[in-house]
């Protein structure tokens, strides 16, 4: 079942996308609503999936993560279901998306150096079973955050 979000629940959403560690004091006032009306509205928000988790938003580069790189995959019919749990195993791996096109994942990989990149590409997702091939796409300047 998809949560029907009214305004309110949309502001709350865009407050804590901005800082997931407001109280809920500073949020009911930031949202106009009362304290009891923003602890209902965060319970239910939670309580049905809208809400996953909370967590730091970390730059990359200042964490000692100054090589970062998308690295596509493509790989064979029905490898997904499998291939998705050894990619969550790789700390480097910060995203990943099955998408259709051209190839068939997409990851967000960050790393210490090229060095680093290096291993987790060729000894690492060349050696998954399933994977075909992999290109890597460097990214020379990242406009957002994890």
């Amino acid at each position: 079942m998809v949560e029907t979000l009214d305004d309110i629940d949309r502001s709350i959403l865009t407050e804590l996308r901005g800082d997931g560690r407001l109280s809920v004091r500073a949020l009911a006032d930031r949202v106009r609503i009362s304290r009891a009306n923003a602890y209902a509205r965060l319970e239910r928000l939670t309580a049905s999936g809208v809400i996953t988790g909370y967590t730091a938003v970390i730059d990359p580069e200042k964490a000692g993560l100054v090589t970062s790189a998308y690295v596509t995959l493509t790989v064979r019919q029905r490898a997904w279901r499998d291939l998705h749990e050894q990619l969550r195993e790789i700390p480097e791996v910060r995203h990943m998306a099955l998408v259709g096109g051209d190839f068939d994942v997409i990851l967000l990989v960050r790393a210490a150096d090229n060095a680093a990149l290096r291993r987790v590409v060729l000894d690492q997702l060349q050696a998954i079973p399933g994977v075909l091939s992999t290109r890597t796409l460097l990214i020379f300047e990242d406009m957002s955050n994890d």
